[in-house]
């Protein structure tokens, strides 16, 4: 079994190199939640054709990127951010990370420039599992569990090398896993 990490909220998800369904294709996710109940993440290195004024016409700077979180609910915005020192109401998920917050504080810290896009991703909706449906997967090999990460991983905006760079982040035992090609049929 590729996971040697058991799931948590802060936790990083990797799809195995052949994973084909298109939402999950070589991604990484943050997990947000995990519990009886189901999980839940958003996939960091998916990013849309959107930028945040695309989808908030009302904010002035229009050039932060948006991500897409996942297949669930994708006419939902979610964000995380590392800056709890301006952004009040966000629950910690990882050290230094968090989620949510209050909106308005953020809409008001990116019209006036206050906060960037190293500091705050946003998404439009999430990836979600029901009870057991994530242990399941974990043991068909669909994801590796990693939980040795620093928060630019997460923040990162080269999400062509996201994938391969978490990979490489999970030691010599998967290094190789990261020259996989994405199409074992053309090697």
């Amino acid at each position: 079994m590729l996971s040697h990490i058991a799931p948590a909220a802060g936790r990083l998800l990797i799809s195995e190199p052949f994973m084909t369904d298109p939402n999950f294709k070589r991604s990484v996710i943050l997990l947000t939640e995990y519990s009886e109940a189901g999980a839940m993440g958003f996939v960091l290195n998916h990013q849309t054709d959107y930028m945040l004024g695309d989808i908030l016409p009302d904010v002035s700077y229009s050039e932060i990127p948006v991500y897409m979180g996942g297949p669930v609910a994708e006419n939902t915005l979610h964000y995380i951010h590392r800056c709890p020192q301006k952004i009040d109401n966000g629950i910690e998920i990882w050290d230094g990370i968090y989620w949510g917050g209050d909106f308005e504080q953020i809409k008001q810290l990116i019209t006036n420039y206050q906060i960037t896009e190293d500091e705050i991703k946003f998404f439009t909706g999430y990836s979600g599992w029901t009870p057991s449906q994530l242990d399941d997967e974990l043991q068909e090999d669909s994801w590796i569990v990693a939980n040795n990460f620093n928060s630019d991983t997460v923040f990162s905006n080269h999400e062509q090398n996201l994938w391969r760079e978490a990979v490489i982040g999970l030691g010599q035992r998967y290094a190789h896993i990261a020259n996989f090609p994405e199409n074992p049929t053309l090697n």
